[in-house]
């Protein structure tokens, strides 16, 4: 699985030390390289991509750079067909992490990227989707293969014959919509809308009536949710709950927060291997040598290659 992070920051390391190498590129006009389910893919985003090999120190090889840009359209749309996007801020706060980690402003960040003919809507997509991608890819194969009876027995062997507690929950989303083209104008407006219904929240039985009082507000149910299958954007947020709700987060759909229907500490065989996978993912992401991508996600790329109408120029 790829580590964003950890790309992006290696990336950025010595691009102020190659900031001087480059001049403001003055690119050709575009013309259409490969159609990818009928997105297109220009010459020019393929000589972005190239000056961003640059910036790793990699050979800008013009074909390789080529098949990164279609492997990552095949992850975008698959990741908008799912609706299992980061949301902007997400990315823009990432985008802020990488800038100051490397003592950098993003204007700082913006200026290094545009003179090496990056660009920083290049670069924010593909955080986007370095971001998004592992979560489809968890969802649909889980954080790592199923623990067999047999080694689910002899970790809670070596766990003094105790099955691991965790918590369960059953939760709502709420969300204040906010439609991409207000973003801007009414994303304030909103948050402070949904701030100020979480005390007034009913319960989740009721929820659905309570949204249709109010304009543009979905309700979600999310079902039963064991702690460690929380997504790591909402894990500390439901974690850190007063009440029934937990704090809001603006996400690409709005401003949304989850209710808690009702939560129990739960030590079965369901709960004992889901302890165990999130142990062994906690593991795998703390090895430094582990490989960039899990065979999962090789496997759901190759599946999408395959049933993909690509059109090379």
């Amino acid at each position: 699985m790829i580590d964003a992070k950890k790309t992006v920051t290696t990336l950025i390391a010595g691009a102020a030390f190659m900031l001087a190498a480059f001049s403001t590129p003055v690119f050709a006009a575009s013309e259409v390289k490969a159609v990818v389910n009928g997105t297109a893919i220009t010459s020019g985003d393929v000589a972005k991509r190239q000056a961003f090999m640059r910036l790793q120190r990699l050979k800008p090889d013009a074909k390789v750079a080529e098949e990164q840009l279609v492997d990552e359209t095949l992850k975008r749309q698959e990741i908008s067909r799912v609706r299992m996007s980061v949301s902007q801020d997400d990315v823009n706060a990432s985008f802020a992490r990488f800038a100051a980690s490397n003592k950098l402003s993003v204007e700082q960040m913006g200026q290094i990227l545009d003179r090496a003919g990056v660009g920083v809507d290049h670069f924010k997509n593909f955080i986007a989707v370095q971001m998004s991608w592992p979560r489809i890819v968890n969802a649909r194969y889980g954080s790592s293969a199923r623990i067999s009876n047999y080694d689910l027995v002899n970790r809670m062997m070596q766990n003094n014959k105790q099955k691991p507690v965790t918590t369960e929950y059953m939760l709502q989303q709420v969300i204040f919509v906010v439609p991409p083209a207000k973003r801007n104008a009414i994303t304030a407006k909103r948050k402070g809308e949904a701030e100020a219904s979480r005390s007034k929240y009913p319960g989740c039985d009721q929820a659905k009536t309570f949204a249709a009082t109010m304009r543009d507000v979905s309700i979600r149910d999310l079902g039963r949710m064991l702690a460690p299958e929380i997504p790591a954007e909402w894990k500390d947020l439901v974690a850190q709950a007063k009440g029934n709700t937990t704090a809001t987060r603006v996400t690409d759909k709005g401003v949304e927060y989850l209710a808690i229907c009702s939560q129990r500490q739960v030590s079965d065989d369901q709960a004992a291997e889901m302890v165990f996978r999130q142990e062994d993912l906690d593991k795998s992401k703390a090895d430094k040598s582990a490989p960039p991508e899990n065979e999962n996600s090789t496997k759901y790329l190759d599946e999408l290659r395959k049933h993909a109408q690509i059109i090379y120029r």
